[in-house]
């Protein structure tokens, strides 16, 4: 991991400890590269009880309940399935804030529509469901570590703001 990903984790934590807040993931691209970095955190159970790796969409159906009919239709890289895989993730973990990652790492599975690199987020906390789209560069492990810290600087940005919600 990179120090920038230790470092956001490690104010993540902070944040969460001084809202009394808990956080989940649901990852599919990141591989668990996520909950990875916030358990590193010494102290991190305060704040993380459980995560998700849902890397097939069958697992994203039966742990997320992301709707088959909403995968077949719109694919696993899609708005529509990180909304749903952040709610239910953020539902089965009881947790305040939530992330949810679906993309294409590379070096294949890229499409015209859907080119390697393409990630989709979404964030859940108390104020609501946030979901936006990056175009990633580099390799497999480049286009991973990208999103990983994407994750945590937006979680951190939220968390940050939780007395003022």
């Amino acid at each position: 991991m990179s120090q920038a990903i230790n470092y956001l984790a490690e104010k993540l934590g902070t944040a969460l400890s001084q809202c009394e807040a808990k956080v989940t993931t649901a990852e599919s691209c990141t591989g668990g590269g996520v909950a990875h970095a916030i358990t590193a955190v010494a102290g991190s159970s305060t704040w993380f009880d459980c995560g998700f790796v849902t890397y097939a969409n069958s697992a994203k159906h039966r742990l997320l309940g992301v709707p088959r009919d909403m995968l077949a239709s719109q694919g696993a890289v899609s708005e529509a399935v990180v909304r749903s895989m952040v709610a239910g993730a953020a539902a089965t973990a009881n947790a305040d804030y939530a992330v949810a990652i679906s993309g294409i790492a590379g070096p294949g599975g890229g499409t015209d529509d859907k080119p390697v690199g393409t990630v989709w987020f979404a964030w859940q906390s108390p104020a609501g469901v946030s979901a936006k789209k990056y175009l990633l560069s580099g390799d497999r492990d480049a286009v991973r570590e990208q999103a990983i810290e994407i994750s945590l600087q937006e979680l951190l940005h939220q968390v940050t703001g939780c007395n003022t919600v």
